[in-house]
């Protein structure tokens, strides 16, 4: 039986409330999973405050929060290093929701004075706070196309919490990309070759995996002028590789579904990762 660790960096925000899904999903699955040709992976998942604990982890989550609190936390735990290698070097699964994506993301507008210090992974320019304040927070339903099961039938919409949410507003084709004219802009460190081999395995392009529909079509209506590439939809799920980000705050809802999912992109992950070993 596979035994798998997944760690949630539980330095500020809802790291308990991913930790409260992650069990429900690895439950329905050991309760789906109980045959003799298919035997249930054995989950442990655990709080991560310091870099001995992550060391343990196959995969991570960074819960929604405060993004810069977060990363100030962490460069005190001495964690932001860890981190770093823990995504870019040992690509291992990491999943950031809402103020975990701003971190994974490899450059972010509208920072604090002083700006914060990003982890970076996905080859995306993230507009923190792009929904406005926290007064402004909204729950909607979504269609997730890769919840679909095998039958291809479409999945249940799923109730998607948005607080203070940051937008996938850029992905980026170069370098020079992460840069904006917008205030604050910071980028995440640069580690030359370390860095080019980890793109190299973490995979060559971004994957939208989500938009949030309907504002351009309710401007149009308006009258209001919109750009036309801005008519998809705001983008709120990425996944580049073994870095998966939502805007959105999958772990304040009942629903397991993504948590189930991404559970099986670590598990399928970790056995390729394995194999090669072998």
């Amino acid at each position: 039986m596979t035994t798998l660790t997944v760690g949630v960096l539980a330095l500020q925000g809802a790291f308990y409330e991913h930790i409260q899904l992650l069990k429900k999903a690895s439950a329905a699955k050991a309760q789906a999973d109980k045959t003799p040709s298919a035997p249930a992976a054995q989950w442990e998942f655990i709080e991560v405050r310091t870099p001995q604990e992550l060391e343990r982890c196959d995969g991570l989550i960074l819960p929604g929060g405060e993004s810069t609190t977060i990363s100030l936390v962490a460069a005190r735990s001495n964690l932001l290093e860890p981190l770093r290698d823990f995504v870019k070097l040992h690509h291992k699964p990491t999943w950031g929701t809402c103020a975990g994506l701003i971190l994974l993301a490899e450059s972010a507008n509208r920072t604090k004075k002083g700006g914060q210090e990003l982890i970076g992974g996905l080859d995306v320019r993230v507009n923190r706070n792009h929904f406005g304040r926290q007064t402004e927070s909204f729950q909607t339903l979504l269609d997730l196309p890769f919840l679909r099961s095998d039958t291809a039938e479409p999945a249940a919409p799923f109730p998607a919490v948005f607080i203070r949410a940051p937008v996938v507003e850029k992905i980026l084709a170069t370098p020079d990309d992460a840069q904006s004219n917008g205030d604050n802009t910071v980028t995440a460190p640069s580690r030359q070759a370390k860095d080019e081999l980890a793109r190299e395995a973490m995979g060559s392009r971004v994957e939208v995996l989500a938009t949030l529909p309907g504002r351009a079509a309710k401007l149009a209506s308006e009258g209001v002028d919109i750009r036309a590439d801005k008519e998809a939809g705001d983008i709120i799920a990425v996944r580049q590789g073994n870095v998966f980000g939502t805007s959105f705050h999958p772990e304040l809802t009942g629903d397991a579904r993504i948590h189930s999912w991404w559970l099986d992109q670590v598990l399928e992950a970790v056995g390729k990762s394995r194999q090669a070993e072998q």
